[in-house]
């Protein structure tokens, strides 16, 4: 019956989207449905193990992301695992042949996360990032173009840009966190004691560039996958431009959200220029 176990294994992978991320999860259910749950299985995946270095503050998460690390090996060698998320990874990773090199680089991305504190320099921050963030788009860009390599090719840029600019905005809205729980400090040259606002204009110029190179492919994407990506960039598009209007003080004392009416508001203004092509 391991049809079952596998059924089981991506209702993991889902429940654990819709219970990390309202916006991420609602962003996922406006693609097609033959790719929406490949979407959760690598949501499922990168949130283990980010909550492994992120959370458990009250374990050896050495230890812990190490037997992760070894779990992962034997999924992706074995093609099953009794760990229901590395279960359903590895099936989507398997089905897109997702390149392993994207798996790696996002685990040391989070295995740094386990020791290092500050990025020092705009290589460590780059190399962060990609891990982190751009390799994740890459993962889910697979699955969009299912087996195109000349469109994965074309559209590899963009995909990577969006990622870095969810991964930025991401931690401009988790500065205080960041810096005063985990003690870590992502952004190069910037002084979060005293973080002013031309710092933090400076990172919001990085993140917009990053943005604007992420819609120019988000046009090109295959129709299964275009409205859901374009509202997840329109998501977070609203959030950065929260942030901009809150004072640089602001955001390092208190977390920005946005609200869970104004996600609505979002997914409906996204659903209107969709419907009607006016992305």
């Amino acid at each position: 019956m391991k049809n079952i176990f596998d059924i089981i294994s991506k209702r993991c992978s889902k429940e654990i989207t819709e219970s990390y991320s309202t916006s991420f999860s609602l962003a996922t259910r406006m693609l097609s449905s033959e790719i929406r749950q490949d979407i959760y299985n690598i949501y499922g995946f990168v949130r283990l193990a980010d909550e492994i270095v992120d959370s458990f503050h009250d374990y050896d998460k050495e230890t812990l992301f190490q037997r992760f690390e070894k779990d992962l090996e034997n999924a992706l060698d074995e093609k099953i695992s009794l760990n229901p998320v590395l279960n359903a990874f590895q099936e989507t990773v398997h089905n897109y042949n997702i390149d392993l090199e994207f798996i790696e680089a996002f685990m040391q991305s989070m295995r740094w996360d386990l020791s290092k504190k500050v990025y020092k320099t705009h290589s460590e921050y780059k190399n962060y990032i990609y891990g982190s963030a751009d390799v994740v788009g890459l993962m889910c860009l697979r699955v969009f173009v299912k087996g195109d390599n000349d469109l994965f090719d074309e559209l590899k840029t963009s995909a990577m840009a969006l990622g870095s600019a969810f991964q930025k905005v991401n931690f401009l809205r988790d500065l205080k966190t960041d810096y005063e729980l985990l003690e870590r400090s992502y952004f190069p040259d910037v002084n979060l004691k005293e973080l002013d606002e031309m710092s933090k204009q400076k990172i919001i110029d990085e993140i917009e560039t990053d943005f604007k190179n992420g819609l120019i492919g988000i046009f090109k994407l295959p129709d299964a996958a275009k409205f859901g990506v374009y509202t997840a960039y329109k998501y977070y598009l609203r959030l950065l431009k929260k942030l901009k209007r809150v004072p640089s003080v602001e955001i390092k004392n208190k977390r920005i959200r946005v609200a869970n009416i104004q996600k609505v508001d979002v997914l409906a203004r996204s659903y209107v220029r969709y419907r009607f092509n006016i992305l």
